[in-house]
């Protein structure tokens, strides 16, 4: 099967800082890919340029076979692709109802007329409903997202990107700073997600990228050092030398 996500030797340079090198990436359709290395490895800058925050320097994106190189956020997301981030971007105002109305709101073209009543339309309803039962968020709907606990904000931002509907769905280190106690919560949502949305995952907690993921790109430097299955990425030597200091031969 044609991937859904792909990269073309992507390199983005800040100055004399090469922060992605030569990136060339493929996510199969409804893939768990796990996106891992060391802390500056260029993580979140690859992913600020599939998304569009950042303009590679070279290089070329294609969603479903489109390039995208040159779009812009927004018309990413109309596309299919979404994100969360590794700070939480939401309205702390606001309740996760009204949260995933407004989401919705954009992804059905209604825009933010301040003469319409989101709460007005049945079937947006239903499917703010639907969406808060799936991420676990119904019994809270109604309140104010601030004073939700750390983890539920968590979920919140992925409900809030899978209500745009994404065929293409990048986590930023989803489970960062959630306690222990609303983990196991935050990972059964991730691990829920619907077979149909093919998901990258960045992340730190190597336990979780192996419970979770079906294939694995390792970066290092901004460079791709390693990609495969996770029993391949495990038995790298060069992986192994990255995370655990080990000597590789290479």
């Amino acid at each position: 099967m044609a991937p859904v996500l792909q990269t073309f030797n992507l390199v983005k340079r800040f100055g004399g800082i090469t922060a992605t090198n030569n990136v060339s990436f493929a996510l199969q359709p409804g893939s768990r890919h796990a996106l891992i290395g060391p802390n500056g490895a260029g993580k979140t800058t690859l992913v600020n340029q599939l998304t569009g925050v950042l303009a590679p320097s070279e290089g070329r994106i294609e969603l479903a076979g489109a390039d995208i190189t040159g779009l812009k956020p927004e018309a990413r997301v109309r596309l299919g692709m979404s994100r969360t981030f590794q700070i939480n971007q939401l309205f702390k105002s606001m309740t996760p109802l009204e949260m995933i109305l407004l989401v919705l709101s954009e992804q059905n073209n209604l825009g933010l007329s301040l003469f319409r009543r989101l709460d007005h339309d049945p079937a947006m309803l239903r499917e703010a409903g639907e969406i808060a039962e799936r991420f676990r968020l119904d019994d809270m709907i109604t309140g104010e997202i601030g004073l939700l606990p750390y983890g539920k904000q968590r979920q919140l931002e992925i409900a809030a990107a899978f209500a745009a509907r994404p065929r293409v769905l990048l986590l930023d280190e989803p489970a960062a700073g959630v306690p222990e106690a609303e983990r196991q919560d935050l990972l059964r949502t991730i691990a829920e997600l619907p077979a149909d949305v093919s998901v990258v995952l960045i992340e730190h907690d190597m336990d979780l990228v192996f419970r979770f993921a079906t294939h694995i790109t390792c970066l290092v430097n901004g460079t791709v050092i390693a990609d495969g299955s996770p029993a391949a990425i495990a038995a790298d030597p060069a992986v192994r030398a990255a995370y655990l200091g080990e000597e590789a031969n290479v």
